[in-house]
């Protein structure tokens, strides 16, 4: 598994940039909410930690993870924001719709994240069993929705970065 013997939670806070002056939209899925919501809490309890004001951070919920590509496309068309991270967590079953809806919210966010000049930061837990998703939402892998976090500010700053050649 890629995630053992790691901690998603894990990074060097003093090499984040200042994030006190960005805005992030977090749009979370609220199908699986007992995991989105455990996502949710580490994201935005990582950017305020980092010095993102609880203000500027909107939160959206949609119905499922299919529905993140919507919500998080109504974000990026505001152009308001530094950052986005959309939250949701599928769990495989008996038929294809798991892989149906992985791809399609996985190809919807890369589609974003050409289209606008925002990005779109996946959180999305794809996992087998709710075990594997209680273990990377604040159990032993820590939490995604931290990793994201980090994320969605190192991607915010280099949005504001003007690169001269």
């Amino acid at each position: 598994m890629a995630t053992a013997g790691t901690n998603l939670s894990s990074f060097d806070k003093a090499s984040l940039p200042d994030s006190s002056g960005m805005r992030f939209g977090l749009v979370v899925s609220e199908w699986n909410t007992e995991i989105t919501g455990n996502l949710y809490q580490g994201a935005f309890q990582t950017l305020t930690d980092n010095g993102t004001p609880a203000a500027q951070i909107t939160k959206i919920e949609v119905p499922g993870t299919f529905e993140l590509v919507y919500g998080a496309k109504k974000l990026c068309e505001q152009n308001a924001f530094d950052a986005i991270i959309a939250i949701g967590c599928v769990i495989q079953g008996e038929t294809r719709h798991f892989d149906f809806v992985c791809q399609g919210v996985t190809q919807g966010i890369q589609y974003l994240n050409v289209k606008y000049d925002t990005p779109v930061i996946f959180c999305v837990l794809t996992d087998k069993n709710i075990e594997q998703s209680r273990a990377r939402s604040g159990g032993k892998h820590g939490n995604k929705g931290v990793e994201c976090a980090v994320a969605a500010i190192k991607m915010g700053a280099l949005k504001k970065k003007v690169i001269l050649r």
